[in-house]
């Protein structure tokens, strides 16, 4: 028998962000993963290639291309594929659409965190940054804070408008350091590489969300942010060392590898005080994009 492809369309009439936040932190109590990326580089374009390994859970092979220039030709900047192989006898076990995963991955990645950091009550999340992930935020964010109004800045403030517009409780912003300091969470979804958030800004209470820096060099918010919060990441052996977000502060000396307080294999530990400033970095190594395949593959084998 084949092994199944499983689209985006089956993907998403089977999947619940609660659930998937379920299962990323159920995967992390198996044995850790054993995970490994590899990038090349063609002047802008990308290929970022992220395997894992988990026993008991099964191999992933997932490989992701990121070509800035595509938007001028009408096609997506990021794009790949996605394969699950059985942990038994490594086998196809399912080709699984890789926008489908990429999206429920990253998304559920930062609200696992959210669900653990947020303050007790959440009635504005600011969204910075007005793409696709921005998009799957909106949907991820709402599913565990229903009531809260949502904000979105964006460099284009029309791309801001054109997003609030296809959402209920949704408005955009023009002034960003106003947007902050109203909202209880400000989640991050940029690509610019350069810090977009100010650490003076922020004010104790407040939960951020960083997902946009993927590489060396790459970062979202500035120094004092980081010195400022209580950090979290998703994994060690996938963030520091490998992403510009963790790294750079670290060689400015802003923040040593002992205040990273916890990653997912300490989950019990993503606590805080009322008080808090919190700071979680989404990684989304190739162990989520794992556990979020097996799930989806679950999930569309139980539908009815």
């Amino acid at each position: 028998m084949s092994a199944p492809v499983i689209s985006f369309e089956e993907g998403e009439a089977v999947l619940d962000w609660i659930a998937l936040t379920d299962a990323l932190a159920a995967g992390h109590d198996l044995p850790k993963a054993e995970v490994a990326d590899s990038f090349l580089y063609r002047g802008d374009d990308t290929l970022l290639t992220r395997s894992a390994w988990i026993d008991g859970l099964g191999v992933a092979i997932k490989a992701a291309t990121i070509f800035p220039g595509n938007p001028a030709k009408g096609l997506g900047t990021v794009n790949g594929a996605m394969s699950l192989l059985s942990d038994s006898d490594g086998q196809l076990e399912a080709m699984i659409d890789f926008h489908l995963v990429t999206k429920w991955k990253t998304a559920a990645d930062s609200l696992l965190a959210a669900r653990r950091l947020a303050p007790p009550e959440v009635k504005c999340i600011l969204i910075v940054g007005a793409g696709t992930v921005a998009a799957s935020l909106r949907e991820a964010y709402a599913a565990a804070f229903p009531d809260a109004e949502f904000l979105v800045w964006n460099r284009t403030t029309e791309k801001a408008e054109a997003l609030a517009a296809d959402y209920d409780a949704t408005r955009a912003v023009t002034d960003l350091p106003a947007a902050v300091s109203q909202a209880d969470i400000v989640t991050c979804g940029t690509s610019g590489g350069v810090p977009v958030l100010n650490g003076e800004w922020l004010r104790p209470g407040q939960h951020v969300d960083l997902i946009g820096a993927f590489k060396p060099g790459m970062r979202e918010a500035d120094d004092a942010a980081l010195s400022r919060a209580r950090l979290f990441v998703d994994s060690r052996d996938t963030t520091i060392g490998h992403i510009g977000e963790i790294d750079l502060p670290l060689e400015s000396g802003a923040i040593t590898k002992d205040d990273i307080l916890a990653d997912y294999y300490q989950l019990d530990a993503f606590q805080r005080a009322p008080e808090d400033l919190t700071l979680f970095k989404n990684g989304g190594g190739a162990h989520l994009d794992l556990m979020t395949a097996r799930h989806i593959l679950t999930a569309w084998t139980e539908r009815a």
